[in-house]
């Protein structure tokens, strides 16, 4: 079976997701959910951005490796 593109930042995505969602659902966050929960909303951002410039990139008529994973600081800096 043929692997569709970006499957494995899609499957980070879910993974992650998922991981979010069981910590929403506690009824009393720890200190370190808390901090795991952060880390996690971070690492979604970025993945998310990485499958927007493969994207990007395959749209152009690019190749999708150039995406590379950016730092939460460049990601936190972008502007809506």
């Amino acid at each position: 079976m043929e692997k569709k593109p970006d499957q494995s930042v899609v499957e980070h995505i879910r993974q992650l997701t998922e991981k979010e969602e069981e910590l929403y659902g506690k009824e009393d966050l720890t200190d370190e959910d808390v901090k795991h929960l952060h880390t996690v909303k971070s690492k979604l951002d970025q993945y998310w951005d990485l499958l927007r410039q493969r994207r990007a990139f395959r749209d152009a008529g690019e190749d999708p490796n150039r995406a590379k994973m950016r730092s939460n600081e460049t990601i936190d800096n972008y502007k809506e």
